[in-house]
Formats: C-alpha cells, sequence, structure tokens
C-alpha cells in the first residue's frame, strides 16, 4: 500500500539525512593521513590500506543485509546499522592503542554497508515512480557531505582547546556529527509501520542473481567506479601536497573535488532520458578519463582535473545506484542485486587504494598509480557499454534457479 504524502515527505527527509551520513567518516580520512602517519609513525603508503578497510568490510558484509532485512525487516536493520555506524565513528578515536583506529574503521564499514545495499532498495519500495529523481537527490546529498568532510577535518584537528590542536582524532570523530539527526528521523518515519519482511517466495532470489549475467556487469560497474573514486578521494591530498598545496588547500582541493561528485550525481537523472539513456553508463566513465590523463600531462592545472574527475565520479556513483532499481522489477530484486554488487564490487573496489599506494612506494611519483586509475577506467567504460542496455536481472528465472536472457526494460 501506497505511503500517504506527508509520511513520504518525512520518509523522503530522513533517507536524506541518512545519506549525508555515507561519505564523512570515509572521506575524511585522505586530507589526514600526513597527520596519522606523523602520530603513529607509520608511512602515508601504508596508511593508504586504511581506506581499503572499509571497502574490505562492504564487500564481506553487504551479502549478509538482504538476509537480515528478510529476518528482522528493513526498517529495524537500518537503524541497528545506523546505531553500529555511531558506535565505529566513536571507537574509532578513542586515544590509545593504534588498533582502536583500525577496527573503528572496520565496524564503519560492515554498519555502512548494510545502509549502502537497503538504501536503494528503501527508495525502489517507497517511491517507485521517483526512482531515479529519488536517487540523484540521495547520492548528492551523499557527495556532498563527503565534500564538507574532506574540507574541513583539517581545520577542525588545528582548533586549539587548552592550549593544544584537537588532532585528528577529534576531527574523525566529527563527522559522525549528523548520524544522531539520522537515527531519530528514522526512527520517526518508521515506527508503528510493519516490517516489511520479504516474503518467503523470495528467499531464493539472492542465491539466482549471482547466476545472472546483466547483475554481473551491474556488479563490476559498482565495483571499478568505487575503484576510482576512494583512490582519488584517498591520495588527491597527498598528490596536491606534493605539488607545493598546504595540508589546509590540499583538503579544500579534496572537498572542491566532492563538490563537483555533487554536482556529477544531479545529471544522472537528465542522462537517462531519451536517446542519451542507451550511451550515458558509458560515457561517464569517459570524462573521468579525460581529467586522469589532464593531471598526467598537466597537473600544473590540477584544480581543473579535480573538477573534471568530480564530475565524472559523482555521476559513475549516481548511474551505478540507480541500476539497482533500474534493472530490477521490484525492490526485494533491486536489494538483491545491490546486495551482490556491493559485496563484490567493493571487494574489487578494496584492491585500488593499496595498489595506488603500492605504486607511489614502488616507484617513487604518481605517474604509474594515476596511469592505474586511467586503466580501471577504461575498463568501466567497456562495461558501460553492456550494462547500459534496457534489461532487467532474473527475467526468465527458472523455479530451479536457471535464468533466462534478460527481457528488455525501459530506461526512465
Amino acid at each position: 500500500m501506497p505511503r500517504p504524502a506527508a509520511s513520504r515527505v518525512l520518509l523522503l527527509v530522513a533517507v536524506l539525512l541518512i545519506a549525508l551520513n555515507l561519505r564523512p567518516t570515509i572521506t575524511g580520512i585522505g586530507p589526514l593521513l600526513a597527520q596519522i602517519s606523523a602520530d603513529l609513525g607509520t608511512t602515508e603508503a601504508a596508511l593508504g590500506a586504511l581506506a581499503a578497510v572499509p571497502l574490505i568490510a562492504f564487500g564481506l558484509v553487504s551479502p549478509l543485509a538482504q538476509g537480515l532485512s528478510a529476518r528482522f525487516g528493513m526498517s529495524r536493520t537500518v537503524l541497528v546499522a545506523l546505531l553500529l555506524l555511531c558506535a565505529g565513528t566513536a571507537w574509532r578515536s578513542v586515544p590509545g592503542l593504534t588498533a582502536n583506529l583500525w577496527l573503528g574503521t572496520a565496524l564503519i564499514g560492515a554498519s555502512l554497508a548494510i545502509v549502502n545495499v537497503l538504501m536503494p532498495a528503501v527508495i525502489k519500495r517507497d517511491f517507485p515512480d521517483r526512482v531515479p529523481a529519488v536517487t540523484a537527490v540521495f547520492t548528492a546529498c551523499l557527495a556532498g557531505m563527503g565534500a564538507v568532510g574532506s574540507g574541513v577535518v583539517v581545520p577542525i584537528s588545528h582548533v586549539e582547546a587548552g592550549g593544544d590542536p584537537l588532532g585528528w582524532r577529534a576531527a574523525l570523530l566529527w563527522t559522525g556529527a549528523l548520524l544522531p539527526f539520522a537515527v531519530i528521523a528514522w526512527i520517526a518515519c518508521t515506527r508503528g509501520l510493519p516490517a516489511h519482511r520479504a516474503p518467503a517466495r523470495r528467499s531464493s532470489v539472492g542465491g539466482t542473481i549471482w547466476r545472472d549475467a546483466l547483475a554481473w556487469q551491474v556488479l563490476l560497474y559498482m565495483g571499478l567506479q568505487s575503484m576510482t573514486f576512494y583512490m582519488l578521494v584517498t591520495w588527491f591530498a597527498p598528490i596536491a601536497q606534493s605539488l607545493g598545496r598546504t595540508e589546509v588547500v590540499a583538503g579544500i582541493d579534496v572537498m572542491i573535488y566532492q563538490v563537483f561528485c555533487f554536482a556529477g550525481s544531479l545529471v544522472v537523472p537528465l542522462l537517462l532520458r531519451g536517446a542519451v539513456a542507451r550511451f550515458a553508463a558509458a560515457a561517464i566513465p569517459a570524462v573521468t578519463l579525460l581529467g586522469i590523463v589532464g593531471l598526467i600531462v598537466a597537473p600544473e592545472l590540477f584544480l581543473l582535473w579535480a573538477v573534471v574527475c568530480g564530475l565524472g565520479c559523482g555521476a559513475a556513483l549516481g548511474m551505478a545506484m540507480s541500476l539497482f532499481s533500474l534493472r530490477a522489477r521490484t525492490h526485494e530484486t533491486a536489494g538483491a542485486l545491490s546486495g551482490m554488487a556491493q559485496s563484490g564490487g567493493y571487494l574489487l573496489a578494496a584492491l585500488g587504494p593499496i595498489a595506488f599506494g603500492a605504486l607511489v612506494t614502488l616507484t617513487g611519483g604518481w605517474a604509474a598509480s594515476l596511469g592505474l586509475v586511467a586503466v580501471v577506467l577504461a575498463v568501466q567504460l567497456s562495461i558501460g557499454i553492456l550494462v547500459g542496455r534496457p534489461r532487467y536481472v532474473l527475467d526468465g528465472a527458472a523455479p530451479d534457479g536457471t535464468v533466462s536472457r534478460g527481457a528488455r526494460a525501459p530506461l526512465r
């Protein structure tokens, strides 16, 4: 049964508040790498692995999200994940053991994985007639607050209290400042509603979808765009500093990159209309590729290329999240596709920051690492040609789990 208009407005507010909390806890790390490295006595290249921790957690926990939703209800599962995100954000900033940083980050990744998987299904369930628009606004809020996180963590770390700077731990704790508001809004809009458990007849969807070719294409597209984003958001600040920019300015550079991620995500609904829809998934990584090539050949124009990369990366995330819903007929299937794509996709993406940092250590420069990003984007472009074909996953799935070729689906 459709929700009343007032209820849908409240739910939209809650969904957007959740979106505001899905990036800052991750994007705040890159600009603080130098401080963390100096404090813990670890090289920045080694700390690049820190960016991979939440991605690995995403990959390992994402397959569990759909089952948890079916067992406990989608709304309740999202709420528990938000509370765990609060706990992980606080744990990461506890002084003392270095393990707090790593284990807190892992808990952040695990909780974000569940929310990331289920929110496309929430959008499909409660806004079935507005999927591209709501997804675009959701992605824009996600990217926009991620930008704010990158831009303010360094200034916050330098704020003095009692004569001493607050430091990187306080700055990372700030990245969870809006979490209580998201929790309260989610409780308010879902209290008293049915659990929305998946019906028993859908229980085979999760297993069947792993045998669907289109679902694998969505997985690869998701993974490659995530790999590009996390390589850039982690290493843009160190690259900027190597070009002579200060720590604060480098953090602002990363913020500008993500502001244009925000802008890029807003154009996805326009790209999904008319004749261009078929080619949008391939055209988007081409924009980012232009920015990477520019950064290699003309690094003195760093800010320009950061803007270009931001537009492409933001649009790529919006496209990937739209595909979860646009390539599924029901919200249960959207949840299963989202879980599969984010599980395998984030495990694939986790290789990016590690490989990028390893190449920096081996070569002592940025050219080889940026070349890796260019290769990833070229592969994503190729996958985009395939995933852009208008079809649905699991069309023709037989009771025994075999899957026939997907039927065509309108891009809207």
